[in-house]
């Protein structure tokens, strides 16, 4: 095998690699829990975030009283357009996979050119399966007094940035910023 198929073999499989990890990561919980604070009362600051959160179609489905905690939920729904995006993307990388194949071993004749017709459908349907899930959005009040509230938020890192960005102000909610802070 010659020094150039040895190399497009290798970066076709690392594609695949790549393939792999953009499906596990489109599918990975990112769950946060962030802990906000306003200075206007507890009543105001819960009446607008039940508001906000069944604007944007989510469900109270529980909670506790003793606890002061409220239970939302609802449905992510895969991207239509990124599932057949990926459907590509896999296809294409597994015909590139196939097209190595055959320059390796020629007398497989073109069938390995078809592994694009498992990759593309497979990883479509691999995202479109996983990324499809019920979210829960968990608002939980902690302190006692009735001018400033003091509240954990536990949901997912998206959604909390988005309550922070459209009711920061109205709300005059602050956190420590974590949430506009990437780990790298």
């Amino acid at each position: 095998m010659s020094y150039s198929l040895n190399s497009t073999l290798l970066l076709t499989i690392l594609l695949a690699i790549g393939l792999f990890f953009f499906l596990r990561a489109s599918s990975k919980d990112r769950t946060t829990v962030v802990e906000v604070s306003s200075s206007q009362d507890p009543v105001k600051v819960l009446n607008g975030l039940c508001e906000w959160l069944n604007l944007r179609g989510w469900k109270q489905t529980g909670g506790n009283f003793e606890q002061r905690i409220l239970i939302f939920k609802g449905q992510v729904v895969s991207s239509k357009f990124l599932a057949i995006f990926l459907g590509f993307l896999g296809g294409f990388g597994s015909c590139a996979l196939g097209l190595v194949i055959i320059q390796i071993y020629p007398e497989l004749g073109w069938w390995p050119i078809f592994l694009g017709f498992i990759g593309g459908p497979l990883s479509g349907i691999v995202y479109f399966k996983k990324s499809a899930r019920e979210e829960k959005f968990e608002l939980r009040l902690i302190n006692e007094n009735n001018n400033s509230t003091f509240m954990r938020l536990r949901a997912h890192r998206d959604e909390l940035i988005s309550l922070e960005n459209e009711l920061g102000e109205k709300l005059q909610l602050k956190s420590d910023g974590s949430l506009f802070k990437t780990p790298i």
